[in-house]
Protein backbone atom coordinates (compact mmCIF):
# COMPACT_ATOMS: atom_id res chain seq x y z
CA UNK A 1 0.00 0.00 0.00
CA UNK A 2 2.64 2.10 0.89
CA UNK A 3 4.40 1.98 -2.10
CA UNK A 4 1.22 2.52 -3.99
CA UNK A 5 0.63 5.88 -2.69
CA UNK A 6 4.39 6.81 -3.08
CA UNK A 7 3.67 6.03 -6.75
CA UNK A 8 0.44 8.07 -6.64
CA UNK A 9 2.85 11.02 -5.05
CA UNK A 10 5.28 11.07 -7.96
CA UNK A 11 2.59 10.47 -10.51
CA UNK A 12 0.85 13.97 -9.16
CA UNK A 13 4.64 15.55 -9.31
CA UNK A 14 5.03 14.40 -12.69
CA UNK A 15 1.30 15.29 -13.98
CA UNK A 16 2.56 18.05 -16.17
CA UNK A 17 5.39 16.17 -17.91
CA UNK A 18 2.97 13.26 -18.56
CA UNK A 19 0.65 15.76 -19.97
CA UNK A 20 3.20 17.48 -22.43
CA UNK A 21 4.72 13.95 -23.63
CA UNK A 22 1.03 12.92 -24.24
CA UNK A 23 0.14 15.47 -25.90
CA UNK A 24 3.41 15.46 -28.15
CA UNK A 25 2.47 11.78 -28.88
CA UNK A 26 -1.52 12.27 -29.91
CA UNK A 27 0.13 15.20 -32.46
CA UNK A 28 2.57 13.06 -34.03
CA UNK A 29 -0.03 10.15 -34.04
CA UNK A 30 -2.84 12.34 -35.32
CA UNK A 31 -0.56 14.39 -38.22
CA UNK A 32 1.21 10.86 -39.21
CA UNK A 33 -2.38 8.82 -39.85
CA UNK A 34 -4.03 11.73 -42.02
CA UNK A 35 -1.06 12.90 -43.74
CA UNK A 36 0.00 9.47 -44.38
CA UNK A 37 -3.96 7.96 -45.16
CA UNK A 38 -4.05 10.86 -47.66
CA UNK A 39 -0.76 10.01 -49.49
CA UNK A 40 -2.03 6.38 -48.85
CA UNK A 41 -5.20 7.08 -50.92
CA UNK A 42 -3.16 8.47 -54.07
CA UNK A 43 -0.71 5.73 -53.88
CA UNK A 44 -3.49 2.80 -53.87
CA UNK A 45 -5.65 5.05 -56.96
CA UNK A 46 -2.06 4.83 -58.60
CA UNK A 47 -1.48 1.35 -58.03
CA UNK A 48 -5.14 0.67 -59.37
CA UNK A 49 -5.35 3.57 -62.33
CA UNK A 50 -2.37 4.88 -62.80
CA UNK A 51 -0.77 3.88 -66.30
CA UNK A 52 2.01 1.44 -66.39
CA UNK A 53 5.00 3.53 -65.74
CA UNK A 54 3.23 5.31 -62.68
CA UNK A 55 2.40 1.83 -61.45
CA UNK A 56 5.85 0.62 -61.78
CA UNK A 57 7.33 3.68 -59.62
CA UNK A 58 4.58 3.39 -57.04
CA UNK A 59 4.57 -0.12 -56.99
CA UNK A 60 8.81 0.15 -55.87
CA UNK A 61 8.08 3.15 -53.08
CA UNK A 62 5.74 1.21 -51.71
CA UNK A 63 7.74 -2.27 -51.45
CA UNK A 64 10.67 -0.48 -50.05
CA UNK A 65 9.26 1.52 -47.79
CA UNK A 66 7.18 -1.58 -46.19
CA UNK A 67 10.63 -3.19 -46.31
CA UNK A 68 12.27 -0.69 -44.34
CA UNK A 69 11.78 -0.50 -40.31
CA UNK A 70 10.36 2.65 -39.13
CA UNK A 71 13.64 3.38 -36.89
CA UNK A 72 15.70 3.21 -40.14
CA UNK A 73 13.30 5.65 -41.88
CA UNK A 74 12.96 7.77 -38.75
CA UNK A 75 17.21 8.20 -38.38
CA UNK A 76 16.91 8.73 -42.11
CA UNK A 77 14.12 12.04 -42.01
CA UNK A 78 16.58 13.46 -39.09
CA UNK A 79 20.22 12.77 -40.39
CA UNK A 80 19.89 12.16 -44.21
CA UNK A 81 17.84 14.71 -45.46
CA UNK A 82 19.81 17.42 -43.43
CA UNK A 83 23.07 15.87 -45.47
CA UNK A 84 21.24 17.58 -48.53
CA UNK A 85 20.23 20.79 -47.67
CA UNK A 86 16.44 19.47 -45.55
CA UNK A 87 16.89 21.00 -42.42
CA UNK A 88 13.95 19.21 -40.46
CA UNK A 89 13.33 19.35 -36.93
CA UNK A 90 12.82 16.31 -34.78
CA UNK A 91 9.46 16.52 -34.55
CA UNK A 92 8.78 17.31 -38.36
CA UNK A 93 10.91 14.82 -39.13
CA UNK A 94 9.32 11.97 -37.06
CA UNK A 95 5.79 13.14 -38.69
CA UNK A 96 7.10 12.67 -42.09
CA UNK A 97 8.93 9.24 -40.78
CA UNK A 98 5.77 8.20 -39.69
CA UNK A 99 3.63 9.57 -42.35
CA UNK A 100 5.29 8.02 -45.69
CA UNK A 101 5.45 4.81 -43.78
CA UNK A 102 1.96 4.98 -43.56
CA UNK A 103 1.31 5.67 -46.47
CA UNK A 104 2.88 2.34 -48.22
CA UNK A 105 0.46 0.05 -46.15
CA UNK A 106 -2.69 2.67 -46.34
CA UNK A 107 -1.87 2.15 -50.17
CA UNK A 108 -2.01 -1.31 -50.35
CA UNK A 109 -5.21 -1.19 -48.05
CA UNK A 110 -6.80 0.95 -50.71
CA UNK A 111 -5.63 -1.09 -53.66
CA UNK A 112 -6.97 -4.25 -51.92
CA UNK A 113 -10.15 -3.01 -51.50
CA UNK A 114 -10.92 -1.19 -54.83
CA UNK A 115 -9.75 -4.34 -56.67
CA UNK A 116 -11.85 -6.36 -54.45
CA UNK A 117 -15.02 -4.51 -56.26
CA UNK A 118 -16.52 -6.59 -59.21
CA UNK A 119 -15.57 -4.93 -62.45
CA UNK A 120 -19.73 -4.61 -63.32
CA UNK A 121 -19.92 -2.21 -60.46
CA UNK A 122 -17.53 0.69 -63.24
CA UNK A 123 -19.31 -0.87 -66.34
CA UNK A 124 -22.79 -0.04 -64.33
CA UNK A 125 -21.80 3.45 -63.81
CA UNK A 126 -20.03 3.98 -66.96
CA UNK A 127 -23.77 2.99 -68.99
CA UNK A 128 -25.71 5.14 -66.71
CA UNK A 129 -23.65 8.34 -67.96
CA UNK A 130 -21.14 8.69 -64.76
CA UNK A 131 -17.90 10.09 -65.07
CA UNK A 132 -14.90 8.46 -63.46
CA UNK A 133 -15.14 11.10 -60.72
CA UNK A 134 -18.71 10.37 -60.18
CA UNK A 135 -18.07 6.49 -59.92
CA UNK A 136 -15.45 6.57 -57.50
CA UNK A 137 -17.27 8.68 -55.35
CA UNK A 138 -20.04 7.27 -55.53
CA UNK A 139 -19.81 3.99 -56.36
CA UNK A 140 -16.25 2.64 -55.54
CA UNK A 141 -15.12 4.35 -52.90
CA UNK A 142 -17.75 3.34 -50.13
CA UNK A 143 -17.60 -0.12 -51.13
CA UNK A 144 -13.75 0.16 -50.86
CA UNK A 145 -14.10 1.82 -47.38
CA UNK A 146 -16.37 -1.01 -46.36
CA UNK A 147 -13.92 -3.38 -46.78
CA UNK A 148 -10.21 -1.90 -45.44
CA UNK A 149 -11.51 0.24 -42.80
CA UNK A 150 -10.62 -2.80 -40.03
CA UNK A 151 -7.08 -2.98 -42.00
CA UNK A 152 -6.74 1.12 -41.77
CA UNK A 153 -7.98 1.00 -38.05
CA UNK A 154 -5.22 -1.22 -37.33
CA UNK A 155 -2.27 0.99 -38.96
CA UNK A 156 -3.77 3.39 -37.30
CA UNK A 157 -2.84 1.81 -33.90
CA UNK A 158 0.97 0.40 -35.16
CA UNK A 159 1.39 4.81 -35.65
CA UNK A 160 0.84 5.30 -32.09
CA UNK A 161 2.84 2.10 -30.93
CA UNK A 162 5.35 3.50 -33.85
CA UNK A 163 5.77 7.40 -32.22
CA UNK A 164 8.07 5.55 -29.40
CA UNK A 165 10.85 5.50 -31.75
CA UNK A 166 10.93 8.86 -32.07
CA UNK A 167 12.23 8.96 -28.81
CA UNK A 168 15.56 8.36 -30.85
CA UNK A 169 16.11 11.75 -32.39
CA UNK A 170 15.37 14.00 -28.80
CA UNK A 171 11.50 14.10 -29.71
CA UNK A 172 10.02 14.22 -26.22
CA UNK A 173 6.73 11.92 -26.67
CA UNK A 174 5.39 9.97 -23.87
CA UNK A 175 8.14 7.41 -23.52
CA UNK A 176 10.88 9.57 -23.32
CA UNK A 177 9.22 11.97 -20.69
CA UNK A 178 8.27 8.27 -19.08
CA UNK A 179 12.18 7.90 -19.00
CA UNK A 180 12.80 10.92 -17.78
CA UNK A 181 11.07 10.43 -14.56
CA UNK A 182 11.73 7.53 -14.04
CA UNK A 183 15.35 8.37 -14.24
CA UNK A 184 14.48 10.88 -11.02
CA UNK A 185 12.43 8.30 -8.97
CA UNK A 186 13.95 4.62 -10.46
CA UNK A 187 9.71 3.70 -10.16
CA UNK A 188 10.78 1.61 -13.66
CA UNK A 189 7.47 -0.98 -13.41
CA UNK A 190 4.82 1.72 -12.21
CA UNK A 191 5.47 4.40 -14.70
CA UNK A 192 6.22 2.01 -17.92
CA UNK A 193 3.13 -0.06 -16.64
CA UNK A 194 1.30 3.93 -16.51
CA UNK A 195 2.25 4.74 -19.91
CA UNK A 196 1.60 1.42 -21.07
CA UNK A 197 -2.00 1.95 -19.89
CA UNK A 198 -1.91 5.95 -21.86
CA UNK A 199 -1.00 4.49 -25.10
CA UNK A 200 -3.41 1.34 -24.64
CA UNK A 201 -6.14 4.36 -24.22
CA UNK A 202 -5.12 6.32 -27.21
CA UNK A 203 -5.28 2.60 -29.61
CA UNK A 204 -8.66 2.24 -27.97
CA UNK A 205 -10.20 5.62 -29.03
CA UNK A 206 -8.61 5.16 -32.69
CA UNK A 207 -10.65 1.45 -32.32
CA UNK A 208 -14.12 3.17 -31.07
CA UNK A 209 -13.70 5.85 -33.98
CA UNK A 210 -13.41 2.67 -36.56
CA UNK A 211 -16.34 1.21 -35.55
CA UNK A 212 -18.43 4.59 -35.43
CA UNK A 213 -17.13 5.16 -38.90
CA UNK A 214 -18.21 1.48 -39.73
CA UNK A 215 -21.75 1.76 -38.47
CA UNK A 216 -22.09 4.98 -40.19
CA UNK A 217 -21.16 3.39 -43.25
CA UNK A 218 -22.54 -0.24 -42.95
CA UNK A 219 -25.53 -1.33 -45.62
CA UNK A 220 -28.91 -1.00 -43.84
CA UNK A 221 -30.17 -4.51 -43.18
Amino acid sequence: MMGFSAFLDQLWLARYVILKGLGVTVSISLMSIIAGSLLGVLVGLSLVYGNRALRLVVRAYTDVIRGTPVLVLVLASYYVLSTVGIELGPFQAGVLALAIFCSSHVGEIVRGGLQAIPRGQTEAAKAIGLTFGQTFAYVLWPQALRQFLPAWVNTAAEMVKASTLLSVIGVAELLLRTQEIISRNFMSLQFYFFAGLLYFVINYGIERFGKYVERKTAIPA
